[in-house]
């Protein structure tokens, strides 16, 4: 898994930077990529990356306001004419549908995909044993959700030794192995998954959180989570005006992923105030006072995320 980071600034584009959209790429685990919120020009930024909208699975819109979502219909528009015809689902805020439905309907767009619109006030969305994703409120002006991706535990790797000595070859026998089913190998030995499959790897959780003032949901949408995606639109010197425009500072980011025992965080939604990566340098440098292993989202930058153990 690895983050693409389309869009970091808040509320409006900047010649440096685009508005939020975050790209979550699940490669080696489905093939596929999720995108989290969608923010005016994100199908541009995509043109100009290695992501492509034939992959696009799912799309999570962490709240209603503009700098979030006014990409989203060019982009489920032109989708269509990317490769991409398989069924596409996006999550939101009550409002989402309505806006999807008025947006594509006055424009007569055609969807030649399935579109599933899913709008929700948190809790569980979906699970579908390999990733489960829930979601809760945060404090904003408006409605903001964060999620939450937990990817469920892995079987461990296969003894292919002692496989061989049975007479084993990589096929059918280990994915039966690896679904946790016994099987007859020659002599009439039974072999039990337990046997020859070492200790499960631990599945990654992943935090990626809309606008917000400090609250507790963040703490517990980012509970022992392996990266944190966070905003940062303030250094902590700005922290009455983050208050009165319900925005986090950089400070209070790494706050909320150390009190979450989280083992990374990434912090994005910048203000326009700080023009580039060298104006954003004090808001990692008080970050890092507080939470050492912070990073700054760099547009255009692929970021892995950390394998656990």
């Amino acid at each position: 898994m690895e983050f693409y980071f389309l869009g970091t600034n808040a509320g409006v584009p900047t010649i440096q930077r685009n508005v939020t959209s975050i790209a979550l790429r699940l490669l080696e685990e489905r093939r596929s990529m999720w995108l989290f919120d969608c923010g005016e020009g994100t199908q541009h930024e995509i043109l100009r990356s290695p992501l492509k909208l034939s992959r696009l699975e799912k799309i999570f819109i962490t709240h209603l306001h503009g700098d979030h979502l006014f990409g989203l219909p060019g982009l489920l528009s032109s989708r269509a004419y990317q490769g991409g015809t398989a069924p596409l689902t996006v999550y939101g805020p009550p409002g989402l549908k309505q806006y999807i439905e008025l947006s594509l309907g006055i424009s007569q767009s055609r969807i030649n995909y399935q579109l599933d619109m899913v709008e929700h006030t948190g809790g569980v969305l979906f699970d579908d044993g390999q990733f489960r994703v829930e979601s809760a409120l945060l404090d904003h002006r408006i409605d903001s959700f964060g999620y939450r991706i937990v990817e469920m535990d892995k079987p461990g790797k296969l003894n292919q030794e002692l496989l061989e000595r049975y007479g084993i070859k990589p096929g059918p026998i280990y994915g039966k192995l690896k679904r946790g089913e016994s099987v007859e190998v020659e002599g009439g030995v039974i072999l039990h998954p337990q046997d020859v499959l070492g200790s499960p790897k631990k599945g990654r959780i992943i935090t990626i959180l809309g606008d917000t003032r400090p609250c507790p949901n963040t703490v517990m949408l980012a509970q022992d989570a392996t990266v944190v995606v966070h905003e940062a639109t303030f250094q902590h010197e700005l922290a009455d005006t983050a208050y009165e425009y319900h925005h986090s500072t950089a400070l209070q980011a790494a706050e909320a992923a150390k009190a979450a025992g989280a083992g990374q965080l990434i912090m994005t939604h910048f203000s326009s105030r700080y023009k580039d990566q060298e104006q954003l340098g004090p808001l990692l440098e008080e970050a890092k006072s507080v939470f050492p292993n912070s990073l700054l989202a760099e547009q255009h930058v692929l970021l892995p995320v950390p394998d656990i153990g």
